[in-house]
């Protein structure tokens, strides 16, 4: 069976869909269980499952397009579904270690600054919109 190109990418976004629901529920049940082992408002949960995405993207990113390639699709299923929905953070740092490893240290660099102040500020920006707008 042959599929046209619209196929196959209706077919790949049912993958990213599916693995993004795996990898978000993933997120909710560990963070959740990471942030009542300590009794405390600092975000244990959060910081657990960006660390082990991080370590899980750089790990499959590196395996799966080498020593263990797999269909694409089950690669783009793995690492823009599942860990796009237990985090963006690990895409961030992988693409931040990408670039540094292609020698683009300047643009590695310049990823970290803008993405953290640029995300940082949107947050506040849309709080700020938020409360504004509902009179919070």
């Amino acid at each position: 069976m042959r599929f046209s190109p619209g196929e196959m990418k209706m077919e790949k976004i049912l993958f990213v869909a599916v693995g993004g629901a795996v990898g978000s529920s993933l997120r909710y049940l560990l963070a959740g269980w990471g942030q009542r082992l300590i009794a405390s408002p600092f975000p244990l949960g959060t910081m657990l499952v960006n660390i082990l995405g991080c370590l899980a993207i750089g790990f499959l990113a590196t395996a799966l397009s080498g020593p263990l390639l797999v269909r694409e699709h089950w690669r783009i299923a793995i690492l823009v579904g599942v860990l796009g929905g237990f985090t963006t953070f690990s895409s961030f740092c992988w693409e931040t270690v990408s670039l540094g490893g292609d020698g683009q240290f300047a643009l590695a660099g310049l990823n970290v600054l803008a993405q953290n102040a640029l995300g940082l500020t949107a947050a506040w920006v849309g709080a700020r919109l938020a409360q504004a707008i509902f009179g919070l």
